[in-house]
Protein backbone atom coordinates (compact mmCIF):
# COMPACT_ATOMS: atom_id res chain seq x y z
CA UNK A 1 0.00 0.00 0.00
CA UNK A 2 1.33 3.38 -0.91
CA UNK A 3 0.29 6.71 0.46
CA UNK A 4 0.25 10.14 -1.05
CA UNK A 5 -0.77 13.65 -0.15
CA UNK A 6 -3.18 15.29 -2.56
CA UNK A 7 -4.20 18.91 -2.30
CA UNK A 8 -7.94 19.54 -2.15
CA UNK A 9 -7.58 22.90 -3.82
CA UNK A 10 -7.84 23.16 -7.59
CA UNK A 11 -4.89 24.77 -9.34
CA UNK A 12 -5.72 28.21 -10.69
CA UNK A 13 -4.37 29.09 -14.10
CA UNK A 14 -3.78 32.58 -15.42
CA UNK A 15 -5.89 34.21 -18.09
CA UNK A 16 -9.18 33.14 -16.56
CA UNK A 17 -10.61 36.60 -16.21
CA UNK A 18 -11.99 38.43 -19.19
CA UNK A 19 -11.04 41.74 -17.58
CA UNK A 20 -7.46 40.80 -18.21
CA UNK A 21 -8.31 40.52 -21.91
CA UNK A 22 -9.90 43.97 -22.14
CA UNK A 23 -7.17 46.35 -23.29
CA UNK A 24 -7.32 50.06 -22.61
CA UNK A 25 -9.80 51.55 -25.07
CA UNK A 26 -8.21 52.04 -28.45
CA UNK A 27 -8.66 55.71 -29.24
CA UNK A 28 -8.33 56.77 -32.84
CA UNK A 29 -9.27 60.43 -32.46
CA UNK A 30 -10.21 62.98 -35.12
CA UNK A 31 -7.89 61.65 -37.78
CA UNK A 32 -9.66 58.29 -38.00
CA UNK A 33 -11.65 57.63 -41.15
CA UNK A 34 -15.22 58.86 -40.80
CA UNK A 35 -17.86 56.27 -39.92
CA UNK A 36 -21.36 57.64 -40.39
CA UNK A 37 -23.30 57.95 -37.16
CA UNK A 38 -26.99 57.23 -36.89
CA UNK A 39 -29.53 59.96 -36.29
CA UNK A 40 -29.34 59.65 -32.50
CA UNK A 41 -27.99 62.81 -30.90
CA UNK A 42 -26.37 62.69 -27.46
CA UNK A 43 -25.69 65.64 -25.18
CA UNK A 44 -24.23 64.06 -22.02
CA UNK A 45 -22.34 61.12 -20.56
CA UNK A 46 -25.60 59.78 -19.12
CA UNK A 47 -27.30 59.76 -22.52
CA UNK A 48 -24.28 58.09 -24.14
CA UNK A 49 -24.19 55.48 -21.37
CA UNK A 50 -27.88 54.69 -21.84
CA UNK A 51 -27.38 54.34 -25.58
CA UNK A 52 -24.38 52.06 -25.13
CA UNK A 53 -26.06 49.96 -22.44
CA UNK A 54 -29.02 49.17 -24.67
CA UNK A 55 -26.80 48.40 -27.64
CA UNK A 56 -24.44 46.19 -25.63
CA UNK A 57 -27.33 44.28 -24.10
CA UNK A 58 -28.43 43.56 -27.67
CA UNK A 59 -24.83 42.56 -28.55
CA UNK A 60 -24.38 45.30 -31.11
CA UNK A 61 -20.82 45.17 -32.40
CA UNK A 62 -20.84 48.61 -34.03
CA UNK A 63 -22.53 51.45 -32.14
CA UNK A 64 -22.71 54.92 -33.65
CA UNK A 65 -24.21 58.22 -32.54
CA UNK A 66 -23.72 61.97 -32.77
CA UNK A 67 -22.51 63.98 -29.81
CA UNK A 68 -23.41 67.67 -29.64
CA UNK A 69 -21.58 69.91 -27.20
CA UNK A 70 -17.99 70.86 -26.45
CA UNK A 71 -15.74 68.07 -27.68
CA UNK A 72 -12.52 69.11 -25.92
CA UNK A 73 -13.08 66.36 -23.32
CA UNK A 74 -15.01 63.95 -25.50
CA UNK A 75 -12.38 61.22 -25.27
CA UNK A 76 -12.73 60.93 -21.48
CA UNK A 77 -16.51 61.40 -21.67
CA UNK A 78 -16.97 58.51 -24.10
CA UNK A 79 -14.69 56.35 -21.97
CA UNK A 80 -16.76 57.20 -18.89
CA UNK A 81 -19.97 56.32 -20.77
CA UNK A 82 -18.50 52.96 -21.82
CA UNK A 83 -17.43 52.26 -18.23
CA UNK A 84 -20.94 53.04 -16.99
CA UNK A 85 -22.56 50.84 -19.65
CA UNK A 86 -20.28 47.89 -18.90
CA UNK A 87 -20.72 48.41 -15.17
CA UNK A 88 -24.51 48.36 -15.43
CA UNK A 89 -24.55 44.56 -15.32
CA UNK A 90 -21.76 42.28 -14.03
CA UNK A 91 -22.76 39.60 -16.51
CA UNK A 92 -22.43 42.03 -19.42
CA UNK A 93 -19.08 43.28 -18.13
CA UNK A 94 -17.52 39.83 -18.12
CA UNK A 95 -18.73 38.72 -21.55
CA UNK A 96 -17.24 41.74 -23.32
CA UNK A 97 -13.94 40.65 -24.80
CA UNK A 98 -12.65 44.00 -26.04
CA UNK A 99 -13.75 47.40 -27.29
CA UNK A 100 -12.45 50.47 -29.09
CA UNK A 101 -13.90 53.86 -30.04
CA UNK A 102 -13.27 56.71 -32.41
CA UNK A 103 -14.84 60.06 -33.28
CA UNK A 104 -14.61 62.74 -35.92
CA UNK A 105 -16.08 66.22 -36.02
CA UNK A 106 -15.67 69.79 -34.88
CA UNK A 107 -15.23 71.51 -31.54
CA UNK A 108 -19.03 71.55 -31.10
CA UNK A 109 -20.16 68.24 -32.62
CA UNK A 110 -18.73 64.81 -33.43
CA UNK A 111 -19.80 61.46 -34.81
CA UNK A 112 -18.78 58.63 -32.47
CA UNK A 113 -18.22 54.96 -33.31
CA UNK A 114 -17.76 52.28 -30.66
CA UNK A 115 -16.65 48.78 -31.70
CA UNK A 116 -17.31 45.91 -29.26
CA UNK A 117 -16.39 42.22 -29.37
CA UNK A 118 -18.29 39.77 -27.17
CA UNK A 119 -17.52 36.33 -25.78
CA UNK A 120 -21.21 35.37 -25.78
CA UNK A 121 -23.80 36.14 -28.46
CA UNK A 122 -27.34 37.34 -27.76
CA UNK A 123 -28.67 33.89 -28.70
CA UNK A 124 -26.19 32.21 -26.37
CA UNK A 125 -27.19 34.45 -23.47
CA UNK A 126 -30.84 33.65 -24.20
CA UNK A 127 -29.93 29.96 -23.99
CA UNK A 128 -28.25 30.57 -20.61
CA UNK A 129 -31.33 32.38 -19.31
CA UNK A 130 -33.60 29.55 -20.46
CA UNK A 131 -31.39 26.90 -18.90
CA UNK A 132 -31.15 28.86 -15.65
CA UNK A 133 -34.94 28.85 -15.34
CA UNK A 134 -35.05 25.12 -16.00
CA UNK A 135 -32.32 24.38 -13.47
CA UNK A 136 -33.94 26.50 -10.77
CA UNK A 137 -37.29 24.79 -11.34
CA UNK A 138 -35.60 21.43 -10.78
CA UNK A 139 -33.63 22.28 -7.62
CA UNK A 140 -35.75 24.84 -5.78
CA UNK A 141 -38.87 23.58 -4.05
CA UNK A 142 -41.87 25.56 -2.75
CA UNK A 143 -41.15 27.18 0.59
CA UNK A 144 -37.36 26.82 0.31
CA UNK A 145 -35.66 29.71 2.09
CA UNK A 146 -32.73 31.69 0.73
CA UNK A 147 -30.10 29.93 2.87
CA UNK A 148 -31.07 26.58 1.38
CA UNK A 149 -31.36 28.08 -2.14
CA UNK A 150 -27.75 29.26 -2.03
CA UNK A 151 -26.59 25.78 -0.98
CA UNK A 152 -28.46 23.89 -3.71
CA UNK A 153 -27.26 26.35 -6.36
CA UNK A 154 -23.66 26.03 -5.18
CA UNK A 155 -23.92 22.24 -5.23
CA UNK A 156 -25.48 22.15 -8.69
CA UNK A 157 -22.68 24.23 -10.19
CA UNK A 158 -19.97 22.16 -8.51
CA UNK A 159 -21.55 18.86 -9.57
CA UNK A 160 -22.30 19.84 -13.18
CA UNK A 161 -19.16 21.75 -14.16
CA UNK A 162 -15.60 20.56 -14.53
CA UNK A 163 -12.59 22.82 -14.68
CA UNK A 164 -11.54 23.58 -18.25
CA UNK A 165 -7.90 22.57 -18.48
CA UNK A 166 -7.69 23.96 -22.02
CA UNK A 167 -8.28 27.43 -20.51
CA UNK A 168 -10.51 28.47 -23.41
CA UNK A 169 -14.04 28.38 -21.98
CA UNK A 170 -14.87 31.61 -20.16
CA UNK A 171 -18.65 31.86 -20.30
CA UNK A 172 -21.72 30.41 -18.62
CA UNK A 173 -22.90 29.32 -22.08
CA UNK A 174 -19.78 27.25 -22.66
CA UNK A 175 -20.10 25.78 -19.18
CA UNK A 176 -23.70 24.70 -19.78
CA UNK A 177 -23.06 23.46 -23.33
CA UNK A 178 -19.86 21.51 -22.69
CA UNK A 179 -19.89 20.91 -18.94
CA UNK A 180 -16.60 22.71 -18.35
CA UNK A 181 -15.29 26.26 -17.91
CA UNK A 182 -12.59 28.23 -16.15
CA UNK A 183 -13.33 30.21 -12.98
CA UNK A 184 -15.04 33.02 -14.89
CA UNK A 185 -17.56 30.56 -16.32
CA UNK A 186 -18.21 29.13 -12.85
CA UNK A 187 -18.79 32.58 -11.35
CA UNK A 188 -20.97 33.79 -14.25
CA UNK A 189 -23.24 30.74 -14.05
CA UNK A 190 -23.40 31.04 -10.27
CA UNK A 191 -24.26 34.73 -10.66
CA UNK A 192 -27.12 33.96 -13.06
CA UNK A 193 -28.55 31.15 -10.91
CA UNK A 194 -28.43 33.22 -7.71
CA UNK A 195 -29.91 36.21 -9.50
CA UNK A 196 -32.70 34.05 -10.90
CA UNK A 197 -33.44 32.78 -7.39
CA UNK A 198 -33.71 36.35 -6.07
CA UNK A 199 -30.37 36.23 -4.20
CA UNK A 200 -28.30 39.46 -4.49
CA UNK A 201 -24.73 38.68 -5.49
CA UNK A 202 -21.66 40.13 -7.14
CA UNK A 203 -18.69 38.79 -9.07
CA UNK A 204 -15.33 39.38 -7.40
CA UNK A 205 -12.19 39.65 -9.49
CA UNK A 206 -8.83 39.21 -7.86
CA UNK A 207 -6.09 36.64 -7.46
CA UNK A 208 -5.69 33.35 -5.65
CA UNK A 209 -2.77 31.18 -4.69
CA UNK A 210 -3.13 27.44 -4.08
CA UNK A 211 -0.93 25.91 -1.42
CA UNK A 212 2.59 25.71 -2.83
CA UNK A 213 1.44 27.27 -6.10
CA UNK A 214 1.75 30.55 -7.95
CA UNK A 215 -0.61 33.50 -7.57
CA UNK A 216 -2.89 33.82 -10.60
CA UNK A 217 -5.99 35.73 -11.72
CA UNK A 218 -9.23 34.38 -10.31
CA UNK A 219 -12.97 35.13 -10.02
CA UNK A 220 -15.65 34.12 -7.53
CA UNK A 221 -18.92 35.42 -6.04
CA UNK A 222 -20.08 37.55 -3.12
CA UNK A 223 -23.52 36.55 -1.83
CA UNK A 224 -25.90 38.59 0.33
CA UNK A 225 -28.18 36.87 2.83
CA UNK A 226 -30.28 38.77 5.38
CA UNK A 227 -28.22 41.90 4.77
CA UNK A 228 -24.87 40.16 5.34
CA UNK A 229 -22.27 39.38 2.67
CA UNK A 230 -20.29 36.14 2.25
CA UNK A 231 -17.72 34.90 -0.26
CA UNK A 232 -18.55 31.82 -2.33
CA UNK A 233 -15.97 30.22 -4.63
CA UNK A 234 -17.58 27.39 -6.60
CA UNK A 235 -14.41 26.79 -8.64
CA UNK A 236 -12.28 26.04 -5.60
CA UNK A 237 -15.11 23.97 -4.13
CA UNK A 238 -14.82 21.64 -7.13
CA UNK A 239 -11.65 19.79 -6.06
CA UNK A 240 -9.68 16.73 -7.01
CA UNK A 241 -10.08 14.35 -5.33
CA UNK A 242 -13.70 15.22 -4.55
CA UNK A 243 -15.38 14.47 -1.23
CA UNK A 244 -18.24 12.00 -1.32
CA UNK A 245 -20.95 13.51 -3.47
CA UNK A 246 -18.36 15.59 -5.32
CA UNK A 247 -18.92 18.81 -3.35
CA UNK A 248 -16.46 20.60 -1.10
CA UNK A 249 -17.55 23.49 1.12
CA UNK A 250 -14.13 24.84 2.07
CA UNK A 251 -14.90 28.10 0.23
CA UNK A 252 -18.60 28.28 0.96
CA UNK A 253 -19.94 31.45 2.61
CA UNK A 254 -16.62 32.74 3.93
CA UNK A 255 -15.59 36.00 5.54
CA UNK A 256 -13.01 38.42 4.16
CA UNK A 257 -10.51 37.18 6.76
CA UNK A 258 -11.10 33.54 5.85
CA UNK A 259 -10.76 34.21 2.11
CA UNK A 260 -7.62 36.32 2.43
CA UNK A 261 -5.68 33.24 3.49
CA UNK A 262 -5.24 32.41 -0.21
CA UNK A 263 -7.39 34.96 -2.14
CA UNK A 264 -6.85 38.69 -2.60
CA UNK A 265 -8.60 41.58 -4.31
CA UNK A 266 -8.05 45.31 -4.72
CA UNK A 267 -11.39 46.60 -6.02
CA UNK A 268 -13.96 47.80 -3.49
CA UNK A 269 -16.60 45.23 -2.54
CA UNK A 270 -19.08 44.99 0.36
CA UNK A 271 -17.35 43.79 3.51
CA UNK A 272 -17.92 40.17 4.52
CA UNK A 273 -17.39 40.16 8.28
CA UNK A 274 -19.98 37.74 9.69
CA UNK A 275 -18.96 34.10 10.11
CA UNK A 276 -21.58 31.86 8.52
CA UNK A 277 -21.15 29.23 11.23
CA UNK A 278 -22.05 31.83 13.82
CA UNK A 279 -24.94 33.08 11.67
CA UNK A 280 -26.46 29.60 11.49
CA UNK A 281 -25.92 29.05 15.22
CA UNK A 282 -27.84 32.25 15.95
CA UNK A 283 -30.67 31.26 13.60
CA UNK A 284 -30.95 27.86 15.28
CA UNK A 285 -31.04 29.45 18.72
CA UNK A 286 -33.95 31.69 17.69
CA UNK A 287 -36.11 28.71 16.81
CA UNK A 288 -38.99 28.89 14.39
CA UNK A 289 -40.21 26.88 11.44
CA UNK A 290 -36.83 26.98 9.63
CA UNK A 291 -34.82 25.66 12.57
CA UNK A 292 -34.44 22.19 11.06
CA UNK A 293 -33.28 23.72 7.79
CA UNK A 294 -30.49 25.56 9.58
CA UNK A 295 -29.53 22.47 11.58
CA UNK A 296 -29.29 20.47 8.36
CA UNK A 297 -27.04 23.13 6.87
CA UNK A 298 -24.81 23.00 9.95
CA UNK A 299 -24.48 19.27 9.45
CA UNK A 300 -23.77 19.50 5.71
CA UNK A 301 -21.16 22.22 6.25
CA UNK A 302 -19.40 20.24 9.01
CA UNK A 303 -19.83 23.09 11.46
CA UNK A 304 -19.59 20.49 14.24
CA UNK A 305 -15.85 21.07 13.80
CA UNK A 306 -16.28 24.39 15.58
CA UNK A 307 -17.14 22.48 18.75
CA UNK A 308 -14.10 22.03 20.97
CA UNK A 309 -15.02 18.46 21.86
CA UNK A 310 -14.65 17.51 18.19
CA UNK A 311 -10.90 18.24 18.16
CA UNK A 312 -8.64 15.23 17.52
CA UNK A 313 -5.01 15.31 18.65
CA UNK A 314 -3.86 11.67 18.76
CA UNK A 315 -3.39 8.72 16.42
CA UNK A 316 -5.89 6.75 18.54
CA UNK A 317 -8.55 9.40 17.93
CA UNK A 318 -7.95 9.32 14.17
CA UNK A 319 -8.05 5.53 14.11
CA UNK A 320 -11.32 5.47 16.05
CA UNK A 321 -12.96 7.90 13.61
CA UNK A 322 -11.84 5.79 10.65
CA UNK A 323 -13.13 2.58 12.26
CA UNK A 324 -16.53 4.20 12.79
CA UNK A 325 -16.58 5.36 9.15
CA UNK A 326 -15.65 1.89 7.85
CA UNK A 327 -18.38 0.31 9.97
CA UNK A 328 -20.87 2.73 8.41
CA UNK A 329 -19.72 1.80 4.91
CA UNK A 330 -18.01 5.14 4.27
CA UNK A 331 -14.77 5.70 2.39
CA UNK A 332 -13.63 8.94 3.97
CA UNK A 333 -13.44 10.88 7.20
CA UNK A 334 -13.23 14.60 7.94
CA UNK A 335 -11.92 15.94 11.24
CA UNK A 336 -10.28 18.85 13.01
CA UNK A 337 -6.74 18.09 14.12
CA UNK A 338 -4.68 19.88 16.75
CA UNK A 339 -1.00 19.44 16.07
CA UNK A 340 1.70 20.12 13.50
CA UNK A 341 1.79 18.89 9.91
CA UNK A 342 4.65 16.61 10.84
CA UNK A 343 2.79 15.08 13.78
CA UNK A 344 -0.33 14.64 11.64
CA UNK A 345 1.63 12.57 9.13
CA UNK A 346 2.92 10.38 11.93
CA UNK A 347 -0.51 9.95 13.52
CA UNK A 348 -2.06 9.00 10.19
CA UNK A 349 0.24 5.97 10.03
CA UNK A 350 -2.17 4.23 12.42
CA UNK A 351 -4.70 3.94 9.61
CA UNK A 352 -2.54 1.36 7.86
CA UNK A 353 -3.23 -0.97 10.78
CA UNK A 354 -6.87 -1.08 9.64
CA UNK A 355 -5.91 -2.59 6.28
CA UNK A 356 -7.26 0.34 4.25
CA UNK A 357 -6.14 0.61 0.61
CA UNK A 358 -5.24 3.70 -1.43
CA UNK A 359 -5.03 6.02 1.55
CA UNK A 360 -4.84 9.71 0.66
CA UNK A 361 -5.31 12.89 2.64
CA UNK A 362 -5.24 16.65 2.45
CA UNK A 363 -5.21 19.30 5.12
CA UNK A 364 -5.81 23.03 5.38
CA UNK A 365 -5.77 25.57 8.22
CA UNK A 366 -9.03 25.61 10.14
CA UNK A 367 -9.89 29.32 10.12
CA UNK A 368 -7.65 31.16 12.56
CA UNK A 369 -7.60 28.50 15.29
CA UNK A 370 -4.15 27.10 14.59
CA UNK A 371 -5.76 23.68 14.01
CA UNK A 372 -5.97 21.73 10.77
CA UNK A 373 -9.01 20.58 8.82
CA UNK A 374 -8.13 17.09 7.56
CA UNK A 375 -9.87 15.01 4.90
CA UNK A 376 -8.79 11.34 4.50
CA UNK A 377 -9.99 8.93 1.79
CA UNK A 378 -9.48 5.23 1.13
CA UNK A 379 -10.91 2.36 -0.89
Amino acid sequence: MGKKRISLIKTVIGGMLVFAAIPPALYWGYEHAYAAADSTVMHSITEMAQKLTGAMNNRRETITFTYQGKTTKLKSQVQSAIDQAMGSDPYLYYIIDSYAFSYRGSTRSANVTVQVEYRETLQQTAYVNKQVKTILQSIITPGMNNHRKVKVIHDWVVLHLKYDTSYRKYTAYEGLQTGSAVCQGYSLLTYKLLQGAGIPNKIVEGTARPEGGVTQSHAWNLVQLDGLWYHLDATWDDPEPSPEGGVSTVYYMRTDAQMRRDHSWTKSYPAARAGYAQTLAQLVSRGGQSTEVYKKLQEELDYRLYEEEQVISTSAGIKQLAQQAVAAGQGSVLFRYRGSDKQLRLDLQSLYELGLDNLAFNSSPFDNTGDLKVYVTWK
